[in-house]
């Protein structure tokens, strides 16, 4: 039985839970607004799906980029410092798409430069958040603890979107960006309040004790020194199973508000809020993921990962074989896919890149994965965009993401070989 932690630890911990967070979920405010105001922004531009496919495109290649850059400055700089800096500037490119919208055609430009801007801004959110997190959480309770906290970008998202929703169809597309950007400026001020990097600058003793074989990793140095070759293979390797889901997520976020309005004769608020179908019983698979993970597997994270990613193609198959030809029938296979990519793919890149990485290689850790992951939404965006624009069809669109997730089934299988070798913490 472990030691209980004291008072002014466990309410500490607590705030930090809390602040990263409000801290990961406001980023999805600056984010996922582009999703529910795409046609809104075809629409006042004057461009095709195509062309609006390459905004969002430079935001998630910078987006990629940024999270290489925060593993490196995460080993130099202080967590704190890169989360603040990063929420300021999304906050600063959201009111400036706002005026980019304003201006019709002459704002497309600007806004592919200011998505590569915000791109890296929100690179930072979740390495720095998942980095403050490893200081904070031993091993026994990660499972369980992250799972709640990776709501975050579920809730988030689901806030994210029926907020945006909700300005577009009350004020407009112009106040679905400049209402998430006062959203996270109040996100800011509470984080910078309220939020500490570790136990020790408020006068505690470390929460996270290191046992014998744990991954410490150095503060400094290359982005791979201190890990072991194994370790180095198994996070590349989580990196590319990554890939897959992050390809998938974003495929159904970026396009299924669109898919809905346009497959159904949905107007585009009404779509924005069916979306979301795919967010909450995609919370409930995080929760369940990391439930049993802890619960039933010790704290190991790979045989949950394997289930849950034998689930996601099944679920595929629903979403592209059943239900393209009714609203209701979309809506349950939105959720169905939510309910089992979302799980795997918080293990992978939340509580496993801190039992892969350790307390200090945790930033590294979920950069690199999430790095490497952030390849497939970068190709989504550009090969549906290109199907849609070509006029492929949705039902092409939709069998592309069913071939992406055959294809996990592969990857995930891969590192439950590594992990029952005894190579991988996983």
């Amino acid at each position: 039985m472990s030691e209980e932690l004291p008072r002014d630890a466990r309410i500490w911990r607590a705030r930090v839970l809390i602040t990263t967070w409000l801290s990961y979920a406001g980023f999805y405010f600056c984010r996922k607004n582009f999703a529910i105001v795409k046609s809104s922004v075809m629409e006042s531009m004057q461009i095709s799906t195509e062309d609006v496919a390459h905004i969002f495109t430079a935001y998630l290649f910078a987006y990629m980029l940024g999270q290489f850059a925060t593993s490196y400055l995460g080993r130099r700089l202080p967590t704190r410092r890169l989360l603040l800096g990063g929420m300021a500037l999304t906050v600063g490119c959201n009111l400036a798409f706002g005026l980019c919208y304003l201006v019709g055609p002459a704002g497309y430009q600007p806004m592919v430069l200011l998505m590569v801007i915000n791109g890296f801004a929100q690179a930072v959110g979740w390495p720095g958040n998942v980095g403050v997190l490893s200081n904070w959480l031993r091993r026994r309770e990660r499972g369980r603890v992250m799972a709640v906290w990776a709501t975050s970008y579920q809730l988030g998202s689901i806030m994210a979107k029926v907020f945006a929703a909700f300005m577009l169809g009350v004020a407009g597309a112009l106040w679905s960006f400049w209402g998430a950007a006062a959203v996270m400026a109040v996100v800011w001020v509470v984080f910078l309040l309220f939020e500490r990097d570790h136990p020790e600058d408020v006068g505690l003793g470390p929460i996270v004790r290191f046992r014998s074989g744990d991954v410490d990793t150095p503060v400094s140095g290359g982005l791979f020194e201190g890990w072991s070759r194994d370790i180095t293979l198994t996070v590349i390797f989580m990196g590319s199973c990554y890939f897959v889901f992050k390809f998938l997520r974003y495929s159904l976020d970026s396009w299924s508000p669109l898919a809905i309005e346009r497959l159904f004769d949905i107007d585009e608020e009404e779509a924005g809020y069916i979306s979301t179908s795919f967010d909450w019983v995609g919370f409930l698979g995080v929760l369940f993921a990391g439930w049993l993970s802890d619960r039933h597997f010790a704290g190991r994270r790979y045989q949950t990962i394997q289930l849950m990613t034998v689930g996601m193609l099944l679920a595929f198959v629903f979403l592209v074989v059943v239900s393209l030809d009714s609203v209701w029938l979309f809506g349950v296979g939105l959720s169905l896919c939510g309910f089992m990519l979302m799980g795997p793919d918080s293990l992978i890149a939340g509580v496993g890149a801190i039992d892969v990485g350790g307390r200090r290689g945790a930033v590294t850790a979920a950069g690199i994965i999430n790095g490497l992951g952030s390849i497939g939404p970068i190709l989504q965006e550009e090969i549906i965009g290109w199907m849609l624009a070509h006029d492929q069809g949705y039902g092409s669109a939709f069998s592309v993401l069913l071939a992406v997730s055959f294809l996990g089934i592969f990857g995930t299988a891969y590192l439950t070989a590594r992990a029952r070798n005894d190579r991988s913490p996983l």
